[in-house]
């Protein structure tokens, strides 16, 4: 075996399609948040193929979906009285996730077998085959966490939404890190400047962010203490973690939620600024521009996360703070991968 079998030489096309999906997983986890947000990801109540590719184009298909949503709970307890032109609306978010799910697994596999075949997912490359199958395991997780809110709650559950967002971090994680070696990013002449394992303990903070993130929307519980720096006029509340057994404050206490979602993004702003500091003393190159980068979007995020709380997390303001989030763990993997290129 030689060495360009464990670590190919460039390979520009691979790393292009792999950005290609990046950009796609970054919109579905966007299209994802607004589903959520709105309230519209109980409106598709089967799993059906065909019904997936092509949405109701008919008055009678529109009725039949129509008749499906209103035997969920949601329908009956929160939306009883609906009228159709409002289920359209909702509809056209869910339609709208999973059809991009659908193109994403076709801009995906054509590519992949074609450079499977090929003989270009060599070494490193053979990574691109787990992303393979996470992103069967992710429609699996997506389905999975619909069916919890159909008709035993109002909403889906949180931590199954959890799991379908953090499925969704790793796979643009891995997408990423394989698109950088695919363009040999960084060069050998760029440094961070750092440990590198900084940027792991890092990204290990952001992904908590992120989990704790997701059980705090999945939950309703962002628009529960609209006050900062103190949560609910106290700056630990005093009802925090009060639920037994333990786990269940993480789920489903809002002050629990809000002071963990706080305090580590605290802690992971603060990381973020000592990097990018180090980096621009000590680094060079590449390396040293997405550690300044993650500073600065680190900044922003928690800006963006102040004044959502404050706003009562409006629509918008969520789903930018989402979508910076997402900018913020593709800076923290290039760094990672400039410290273990």
């Amino acid at each position: 075996m030689t060495r360009d079998d464990v670590w190919p030489p460039r390979a520009p096309w691979v790393g292009r399609w792999l950005l290609v999906i990046c950009v796609l997983v970054l919109a579905m986890i966007m299209v994802g948040g607004a589903t959520r947000l709105t309230d519209s990801g109980l409106s598709i109540t089967e799993w059906n193929l065909e019904k997936g590719l092509t949405p109701p184009l008919t008055e009678a298909r529109w009725a039949e979906e129509f008749a499906l949503y209103q035997r969920t709970t949601e329908y009956q307890e929160q939306n009883y009285g609906m009228s159709l032109d409002d289920f359209r609306t909702i509809y056209w978010w869910e339609w709208g996730h999973r059809f991009l799910g659908k193109m994403l697994g076709v801009a995906f596999a054509l590519p992949f077998f074609f450079f499977l075949f090929t003989g270009r997912l060599r070494g490193r490359f053979r990574l691109t085959m787990l992303l393979f199958a996470l992103g069967g395991l992710q429609g699996f997780i997506g389905w999975w966490m619909v069916t919890s809110g159909l008709f035993q709650s109002l909403d889906v559950s949180p931590v199954r939404l959890a799991i379908h967002l953090a499925m969704a971090f790793l796979i643009l994680a891995i997408a990423l890190w394989v698109a950088l070696g695919a363009f040999a990013w960084p060069s050998q002449t760029s440094r961070l400047g750092m440990p590198r394992w900084t940027p792991l303990v890092f990204m290990t903070l952001l992904f908590a962010q992120i989990l704790l993130g997701a059980l705090l929307a999945g939950s309703r519980g962002g628009a529960a203490y609209a006050d900062w720096p103190t949560i609910g006029g106290e700056w630990i509340p005093s009802s925090a973690f009060g639920l037994e057994p333990w786990l269940q404050n993480l789920i489903s206490d809002h002050a629990t939620q809000h002071l963990l979602h706080r305090t580590t993004g605290y802690l992971a702003a603060l990381l973020a600024l000592l990097m990018a500091g180090v980096a621009l003393l000590r680094g060079q190159g590449a390396a040293r521009a997405a550690a300044g980068a993650v500073g600065a979007l680190a900044l922003v995020q928690a800006g963006l996360g102040i004044v959502t709380v404050i706003a009562g997390s409006p629509l918008w303001l969520g789903l930018t703070h989402q979508f910076v989030a997402a900018l913020l763990w593709m800076a923290a993997l290039a760094c990672l991968r400039a410290g273990w290129r």
